[in-house]
């Protein structure tokens, strides 16, 4: 008994001993830094102000211990700044918020048999409130039925189907609201608001089980898409992997978080340079880490945007509204922002929309400063701009096509337009060091006023990762907005939300409309009951008839600007 207890007092003493000196190693580690791996951002420290501008300060080298491949997910190397009580319940509520369905586990071996089939999916148009009769203004309610590739009906929920509601002659089309009733069964909605032919439109943009291959892959494999910086000393060179989750190595990282906004970015250290040389950023590769057989849920003219046939008529023919007609709402969806007619965007609610010609937009932005910031999707503006103004030249600052930034001057009109990109991760060919700039920090140190009007859209390079990256970097732009906001309060904000696009195998892996309708709901929460304005790109491309694009047509794009001239000139009608 005595020797029993003497052994279990000495393992007791060898756990303590142990816990104590494990204790004391992580204690001195963080004193040094080594394992600091959440850097406190602090934007009013004295510090922080010599930091040079154009090169961001290198808050530490880390070490991360190896960890088994088999126990990787993104938690294990995505790292997120701690928020703040009310950050972190707003990210809860949009989180649950923009939650999908659940969706079916994938079978094993992959197999389409039991896999949403468009060509056996059906669709019919309900009854109007008045039998066959519907008049402008009433709602088309749409069922929507799905099944699988062996003719069964399905019995759960999750497929992504789009809606639109068009008359090809009239050159109108408007989106519907689509409702998952988590059962293979969905409804449509439609505004009725023209006279004449109206044609239902249902399309099968990805299978429920497509879908849970794109959330496992996000939520998995952030790091799908990667990235390279150059490290440059002297006539020596080198090059490591970048990215905003890095896996864990025993490699060293270089720590290129942001101090003002605290946006994460990592490189693992060169071995022969120290972090502060790297100057340039590019985008590398895609790896495409799909289970065997799972490219099957992707594959066009299959089930990949694929349209669903009617049971029965796919049109009917809008009446001239009643007198006295009350509207009809649905307590389900939200109406649609707006809708096509003769080719022209009509706003529902807000401003209207009117025409500019090249004398219009001139007189328009005559005395003022457009600053665009983001993606390519907004550079397409900038360009528009360039292209449609005699008077707007732009200035040679000797940037590569398409990074930026860039410039243009109208001198007679005392017009100034300017560009710039957002910070990474961004695909793009070889990008400066000391042009990776955060969207925040730009709107930080604007010299706006009453005549400046900035515009903002951000959302085609950050599809792969976990919406909480997204949100985060949302929540950043906004405190800028409203700082801007509060001490210029005549300067106009105007975001454009995210579209649709093309779909083949790659680009639904790494951009598929899937993720892109998750940040067009993301943003619009965000900046919901802000003083700024909102452009509805998403309903804008998928209302109208030409094909999707990551970058709209032509005629889209007029009518993007429109949208954006009538905010910042609104005319008198009436």
């Amino acid at each position: 008994m005595t020797m029993k207890t003497t052994c279990c007092t000495r393992r007791l003493y060898h756990a303590i001993f142990l816990f104590l000196a494990v204790f004391a190693l992580i204690f001195v580690l963080r004193r040094m830094d080594i394992l600091q791996y959440h850097p406190q951002v602090n934007p009013i420290k004295s510090q922080d102000s010599i930091i040079p501008k154009f090169h961001p300060k290198v808050n530490a080298t880390i070490i991360i211990p190896r960890v088994s491949p088999h126990h990787i997910v993104n938690r294990n190397f995505c790292t997120f700044q701690p928020l703040s009580l009310q950050d972190a319940l707003e990210e809860r509520l949009i989180l649950d918020s923009i939650a999908w369905p659940e969706t079916p586990l994938l079978p094993s071996p992959i197999s389409l048999e039991q896999t949403t089939d468009p060509a056996h999916s059906t669709f019919t148009i309900l009854p109007g409130r008045k039998g066959g009769q519907w008049h402008v203004g009433d709602q088309l309610e749409v069922m929507i039925q799905t099944f699988d590739f062996q003719g069964r009906p399905k019995k759960s929920g999750g497929d992504f189907i789009t809606a639109r509601l068009h008359n090809r002659k009239l050159e109108a089309g408007v989106a519907g609201q689509v409702v998952d009733h988590l059962n293979g069964s969905y409804s449509a909605v439609f505004s009725l608001l023209w006279k004449g032919d109206a044609q239902v439109e249902v399309t099968l943009v990805h299978p429920s089980e497509a879908v849970t291959v794109l959330n496992r892959l996000n939520r998995e494999q952030p790091d799908r898409t990667y990235f390279k910086s150059l490290y440059r000393s002297g006539s020596f060179s080198e090059t490591t992997i970048c990215n905003v989750c890095l896996r864990p190595t025993q490699q060293l990282l270089c720590n290129y978080t942001d101090l003002r906004t605290g946006e994460p970015w990592f490189c693992y250290k060169p071995k022969n340079l120290s972090c502060d040389t790297r100057i340039n950023h590019f985008r590398v590769a895609f790896k495409q880490n799909i289970i065997s057989k799972e490219e099957k849920l992707f594959q066009s003219a299959v089930n990949l945007k694929v349209p669903i046939q009617a049971t029965g008529p796919s049109n009917v023919a809008g009446l001239p509204k009643e007198h006295g007609q009350l509207k009809v709402n649905s307590s389900s969806v939200t109406g649609p922002s707006g809708y096509y007619y003769q080719g022209v965007w009509r706003a529902l609610g807000g401003t209207t929309v009117s025409q500019f010609n090249s004398s219009a937009i001139t007189q328009c932005l005559k005395g003022k400063a457009v600053h665009m910031y983001g993606d390519s999707t907004v550079r397409q503006w900038f360009e528009f701009l360039n292209a449609v103004l005699p008077g707007l030249k732009e200035f040679d600052l000797h940037n590569r096509k398409p990074v930026g930034p860039f410039m243009s001057l109208d001198y007679e009109n005392n017009i100034l337009v300017t560009y710039r990109c957002h910070g990474p991760p961004i695909h793009w060919i070889t990008i400066p060091t000391r042009e990776l700039r955060y969207i925040a920090n730009e709107l930080d140190d604007l010299n706006a006023g009453p005549n400046t009007v900035v515009v903002l859209s951000i959302w085609a390079h950050i599809t792969t990762y976990p919406m909480e990256i997204y949100i985060r970097r949302l929540q950043s732009i906004r405190r800028a907005v409203v700082r801007l906001l509060d001490t210029n309060p005549g300067t106009m904000v105007i975001i454009r939300t995210a579209n649709s696009r093309a779909l083949s195998l790659q680009v639904s892996l790494t951009n598929s409309d899937w993720y892109s309708l998750q940040c067009d709901k993301v943003l619009k929460a965000m900046f919901k009951g802000l003083n700024v304005h909102l452009i509805d790109a998403w309903e804008m491309t998928l209302a109208h008839h030409l094909p999707h694009d990551i970058h709209p047509p032509p005629p889209i794009i007029r009518n993007m600007m429109n949208c954006l001239f009538s905010y910042i000139c609104p005319q008198k009608h009436g």
